[in-house]
């Protein structure tokens, strides 16, 4: 191509294939024949020296051909480059290191992969790629009309012309400790720099994958190291990079007592996630120490607002055989979890189904008897201080006439007396104003919740908890969301109370390591002005807070956690975080930005894990096979 075929009219001149021009001679022909008659008509060939050849000239002389081909073999993706600085910082926004790319391997190079730069002495600079450009090889200017009509009509790209440049994020150092047998791999933060030239490759080994990253060896697992919605091959059987959660006390306290968020929207795949973690904790081999030097298997109370946990007891029928030995290759727990009771919160006149599992149901209800400590239990909506107050005295005393028998109905008539109220207001101890807006809040509790035929959660303890057992707690089934809010409430806060109390009503709750697990916890866990739900708010903060020594753990399932309370949300440790389409959503779970960002693109199954104490924050994706049944 020259520059005549930009000339105007070029593009429709015919070519030798479809005739003659006109008969006129050419530039290009008249130029040539100039040429031809300023050489006095002789060709000149390369080689003879300039001088014309005739007839009787020697044969033409052939240069000899040398092999060019460089020698060796290429090794890695490309070099550490110093054109535009090469420096490490404590503070990384000063940081400088950035990656020449040879053109073979650009094409393979992404946003994420993890990569290693070599120093002399044999440790490793453990990298990750965050930004990639092309920059220009040569002094030139490609915003032109040439340029741009070359590149129309081509389909093919000169790399050559280009650099081709990475930006690295170093993320640690690696280095052998130990001799012989005991030398293992370890981590320290990146405290020195790579020489200029050194050679980057990517990263194919698991354990320096594992180790850069700060991912245990072993655990509870969540899913497959990815970059970009792909999980990170290597050349290791199996290729993929197991993301492993810590579960011992060689390092501290395991992490499922530092408590766990599942975050993400509708159908982001968020229960599928859970109950393949869940399934995890539920390993009989997987057990945890108590203070008193025991070990006990943990148990589960997971409270479900959509009745699918219960499916857990069940075994997936779509798993086939290889992809169970695959799980078994990997060490990933599969199957029903036969420990799996449905504990149904029972509500005169409605029926629980049940229909989609096979699990064993054992309806409850809950007696009255709990306000006696928890009187927002039958606040039936906002109360002040001194409506709050005056409710804590009612309740005294009517359990001082009543006893712990006493009813939610035999309340209600007590409330009736206007003795009663008369009496207080002129003792001064309960105003009658303050006295009829606790009656009409008492009045708005659900009438069929407390005292049912069936029975009371208090005496079902060992039901409840049992040590690697996974009790299901359904509440689809109920006709309010004040219903639903009740018997969670009632539960949770018995839980709660007997494992912070030293003075526990059950000793079975109290020594069994408990996970409490609550789907839609922005439902029952939201900040409010009102007493009764910042009561609630202080007292799963406080199981947060003490959790870890009491072997509690938090395990909260939500798709709005900008409405979890603050007190709360700011104990968790682990966040596993799905797709998400609300930027307040994903502004609340506070992830470094670099993942944030990534979280509204990411498809069904794929998370970010921002987990400080286990691991840098990392792209995971999730088993495409729940582990357990799911869904109809």
């Amino acid at each position: 191509m020259d520059l005549g075929d930009f000339e105007p009219g070029a593009d429709d001149r015919p070519t030798d294939d479809e005739g003659d021009t006109g008969g006129e001679p050419s530039r290009d022909d008249e130029a040539n024949r100039g040429s031809d008659a300023a050489a006095g008509g002789d060709r000149v060939e390369a080689g003879d020296g300039g001088a014309p050849r005739d007839d009787d000239s020697p044969e033409e002389v052939a240069f000899e051909s040398y092999d060019a081909s460089p020698a060796g073999r290429d090794r890695g993706l490309g070099a550490i480059s110093v054109s535009q600085g090469l420096r490490v910082a404590e503070d990384g926004d000063e940081t400088s290191l950035r990656a020449y790319v040879t053109t073979d391997n650009r094409d393979a190079v992404r946003l994420g992969k993890y990569l290693l730069v070599p120093y002399p002495d044999d440790e490793l600079l453990f990298a990750k790629i965050t930004a990639l450009e092309y920059a220009q090889e040569f002094q030139t200017d490609d915003a032109t009309e040439i340029h741009a009509r070359r590149a129309m009509r081509r389909d093919w790209f000169e790399e050559r012309d280009y650099k081709f440049v990475a930006s690295l994020d170093p993320l640690a150092v690696l280095f052998e400790d130990g001799g012989g047998d005991e030398r293992t791999l370890k981590r320290r933060m990146v405290d020195r720099v790579p020489k200029p030239g050194a050679v980057v490759t990517e990263a194919t080994d698991p354990d320096q994958i594992k180790t850069g990253l700060k991912i245990p060896s072993a655990g509870i697992f969540l899913g497959h190291l990815s970059v970009g919605g792909e999980k990170v091959r290597t050349a290791a059987e199996p290729p993929t990079i197991d993301y492993r959660l810590h579960d011992d006390y060689g390092d501290g306290d395991p992490l499922v007592f530092r408590h766990t968020l599942v975050a993400g929207g509708t159908g982001s795949g968020k229960t599928h996630a859970t109950k393949n973690v869940l399934r995890q904790l539920l390993d009989e081999e997987r057990t945890y120490e108590m203070d008193d030097g025991r070990s006990a298997r943990l148990a589960v109370v997971q409270f479900d607002p959509q009745d699918e946990y219960a499916q857990m007891h069940d075994d997936n029928p779509v798993m086939d055989a290889e992809t169970k030995r695959r799980y078994e290759r990997e060490g990933i727990v599969h199957g029903g979890h036969d420990d799996t009771v449905a504990l149904v919160p029972k509500e005169d006149g409605v029926p629980y189904g049940g229909d989609n599992h096979r699990a064993e149901q054992l309806e409850f209800t809950i007696p009255f008897s709990m306000a006696r400590d928890r009187p927002w239990l039958v606040a039936g909506s906002s109360l002040n201080e001194n409506q709050y107050a005056a409710l804590r005295q009612l309740l005294s005393r009517f359990f001082g006439e009543y006893g712990d028998g006493g009813t939610y109905a035999e309340f209600k008539t007590f409330l009736d007396d206007p003795a009663l109220k008369e009496q207080l207001d002129e003792s001064g101890r309960v105003h009658e104003s303050t006295f009829d807006a606790v009656k009409r809040r008492v009045h708005g509790v659900p009438n069929d919740v407390f005292d049912q035929s069936a029975r009371p959660i208090t005496e079902l303890d060992h039901q409840l908890v049992r040590p690697g057992g996974l009790t299901v707690i359904p509440t689809y089934h109920l006709s309010t969301s004040r219903a639903k809010e009740l018997f969670v409430l009632a539960v949770s806060s018995m839980l709660i109370d007997d494992k912070l109390s030293n003075a526990p009503d059950s000793t079975r709750i109290k020594e069994t390591p408990l996970l409490l697990g609550m789907d839609e916890a922005h439902n029952f866990l939201a900040d409010a002005d009102t007493v009764q739900a910042r009561k609630v708010i202080s007292k799963f903060t406080e199981a947060a807070k003490q959790g870890r020594k009491e072997r509690l753990g938090l395990f909260l399932v939500t798709q709005d956690p900008q409405d979890v309370a603050e007190s709360v949300f700011k104990q968790i440790n682990t966040r596993l975080v799905l797709n998400l389409g609300d930027e307040d959503a994903i502004k609340s779970v506070n992830i470094p930005p670099a993942l944030e960002d990534k979280v509204p693109y990411m498809e069904k199954g794929q998370a970010v894990v921002y987990s400080p104490d286990n691991s840098e924050p990392v792209e995971l994706k999730g088993l495409p096979v729940c582990l357990t049944r799911h869904g109809d």
